[in-house]
């Protein structure tokens, strides 16, 4: 919590504690949605329940989705059925779907019960869509125009059914069996004739996604176009919902720290660090690590296999782990910058040619620039003969050229085979530069010195 947000808190505790309920109304009425979540996620579980109910309906409605899928539950069990009823009622259809899937199923069951009819079948629509693609993200609340609409009706039409939709700055137009042929904004409606038609006035190059389209490529699709809002269709080009930009923030911060945990070689999971007990983490960082271990066994046996070069130039041991964490290094700047990239879209599998050829000449330019420093630092700081220099600096570049040549094509390998690319970065990709440093340097050595 900032500074600010502790002041709050503990003032706030301190007139709940006087029963100063009026005073406590009036302070929590005036806050954001997104801080008051964050300031009653800190308090006592005993005063949430007793914080929440003061605040208005809609601001309550609007600081329970920004709270904690445990700080939810909890409201949830301390709720009266109509209590209940009134935040559902003000949740958006989006946000309702997304409180029933982290929910218990008692606790499903409850929330199911309170909610009409038709919301509850909306709610059930976006459930039948798999994890992370434009369905299960989408909201079914938006505003419908028909093509014969004149500006005057849409605007009426807007004015009805509006206070119910997730956003009407956007509205889009459709046909009878809701195929979707065009969208126009609010602003666009405001600043033309009260008699066009929309048939006239409608962009009807409407950019949108397939239900079944992964949330990471609508993301993409929104920061390409700037968009507030995207609409979702079926194969037959039918409306079903619209994805709007809050839902893509969330969707770009998920898939963010997912890749970020995988990279870091942890097992990705949704829970905050600090609701995160020590099992949970032991849980999501031990496969990998195990892994990593096993596979590291590798670099010991041919360290093993050349013991008797290393007894002979027991010099050569003192220069390894420099040669292997370079080479680390150096893969894990090829694959994180080609991670990012294939993110983005930049790089698909037809470019890993040209990928290799790019990344061959930087390491080109990288390995004689640290051969070159490191043989002017062996030769006059560490006094090593000018054969055993040479050994170390051709490892040095060879390593770099191995290095990233593995660390730029895995992860395009990985997409293209259906594996997360982000599996394919920095310390995977070590273990395989260590091995290959070690074999390279072992065949210059005995190549070149004669063991």
């Amino acid at each position: 919590m900032t500074d600010a947000l502790e002041k709050m808190k503990d003032s706030i505790e301190k007139l709940a504690e006087g029963k100063k309920y009026a005073t406590l109304r009036d302070i929590l009425s005036t806050m954001n949605a997104a801080d008051l979540a964050a300031l009653l996620e800190e308090t006592d579980e005993a005063q949430l329940p007793l914080l929440f109910r003061l605040l208005p309906k809609e601001l309550a409605a609007d600081t329970f989705v920004e709270m904690s899928p445990e700080e939810q539950e909890l409201l949830i069990r301390s709720f009266s059925d109509s209590e209940l009823k009134e935040v559902v009622d003000e949740l958006y259809v989006d946000d309702a779907a997304d409180l029933v899937e982290e929910m218990p199923a008692n606790v499903v069951k409850r929330i199911l019960t309170q909610a009409d009819p038709e919301k509850r079948r909306m709610i059930n629509n976006i459930l039948k869509y798999p994890d992370d693609c434009a369905g299960s993200i989408m909201t079914t609340e938006f505003v419908e125009l028909r093509p014969h609409m004149t500006v005057e009706e849409a605007i009426l039409r807007i004015r009805r059914s509006g206070i119910d939709k997730e956003t009407i700055n956007t509205c889009y137009v459709t046909e009878k069996d809701r195929k979707l042929i065009g969208m126009i904004t609010i602003r666009d409606l405001i600043l033309s004739e009260s008699d066009d038609v929309m048939t006239d006035i409608m962009e009807d190059n409407v950019i949108s996604v397939n239900t079944m389209e992964d949330q990471e490529a609508v993301a993409q699709a929104f920061s390409k176009y700037d968009l507030l809002a995207m609409p979702v269709v079926d194969t037959e080009n039918r409306l079903v919902g619209i994805v709007t930009v809050d839902d893509v923030l969330d969707v770009l911060e998920e898939e963010t720290t997912e890749d970020i945990e995988k990279m870091a070689a942890i097992m990705p999971t949704a829970k905050p660090y600090f609701r995160q007990t020590t099992f949970d983490l032991w849980k999501s960082r031990i496969p990998w690590l195990l892994l990593l271990m096993i596979s590291a066994t590798f670099t010991g046996m041919i360290i093993t296999s050349f013991e008797g070069a290393l007894a002979k130039y027991v010099i050569l041991t003192a220069y390894i782990p420099m040669l292997m964490d370079t080479g680390g290094n150096s893969g894990g700047q090829s694959s994180v910058t080609i991670i990012r990239a294939i993110s983005l879209g930049e790089i698909e599998f037809n470019d890993i040619f040209r990928v290799i050829w790019k990344e061959l000449k930087v390491a080109l330019v990288c390995g004689l620039t640290l051969a070159v420093c490191n043989f002017a630092k062996l030769m006059l700081f560490d006094g090593v003969g000018f054969t055993v220099s040479m050994v170390i600096c051709l490892t040095l570049v060879v390593t770099i050229f191995c290095a990233k040549l593995v660390g730029c094509t895995l992860p395009i390998i990985a997409k293209r085979i259906g594996f997360d690319p982000a599996v394919m970065a920095s310390p995977f990709i070590t273990t395989i530069v260590d091995a290959i440093s070690l074999l390279v340097y072992f065949q210059f050595a005995t190549r070149i010195l004669g063991i």
